[in-house]
């Protein structure tokens, strides 16, 4: 089993830690439906991506 020769310093921890932090996912307002929509996603209510028609339009209730 492989064991380490010396103590990791807080400096090179905290530099290998420094890409773990979680970031809060994006959303882009939709300039057709005015929805808020992850980018690079079909809105969900008008069912477009990119301005064309890929799913049935929501029904509104």
């Amino acid at each position: 089993m492989a064991v380490p020769r010396k103590k990791t310093s807080p400096m090179k921890r905290g530099q290998r830690r420094s890409h773990d932090a979680l970031t809060a996912p994006a959303y882009v307002e939709d300039k057709d439906s005015g929805e808020r929509r992850r980018p690079h996603h079909i809105d969900l209510k008008s069912g477009k991506y990119r301005g064309r028609q890929i799913l049935p339009p929501a029904l509104e209730e």
